[in-house]
């Protein structure tokens, strides 16, 4: 049997990894062994901040939501706000809430007199 010779695999491989670092600083970029850490690393922070980004999402969105019902009640609060609105009926998300706190504060106004009537 005739030998093989694996290099035009080897160098697709070591290509794949390197344009996926590529704009990485220094030999992160230029040498296969540190850019296959360095790849390695940024995929496994993507992973762990796919799941992140929903939480600082809904965070900021609970944020913007508090801040909006406190200009329009000082006594009314995120909390009483949310509960006002199960009462009213009223199944808006936390992220539609907080896009009309900020592009529609007339008709999140009206939101926040429901919610306050229904409490």
């Amino acid at each position: 049997m005739s030998r093989t010779k694996g290099g035009t695999v080897t160098h697709r491989r070591h290509k794949k990894v390197l344009d996926a670092a590529k704009g990485y600083y220094g030999s992160r970029s230029r040498n296969f062994r540190t850019a296959t850490q360095a790849v390695d690393k940024a995929n496994q922070y993507a992973t762990r901040d796919r799941k992140a980004r929903k939480r600082q999402f809904r965070a900021l969105w609970i944020q913007r939501i508090n801040a909006a019902v406190r200009a329009y009640d000082d006594t009314l609060t995120y909390s009483r706000f949310i509960n006002g609105l199960a009462l009213a009926g009223i199944e808006v998300d936390r992220k539609v809430l907080a896009d009309l706190a900020v592009h529609e504060p007339d008709a999140f106004g009206a939101i926040v007199a429901q919610a306050r009537a229904a409490l």
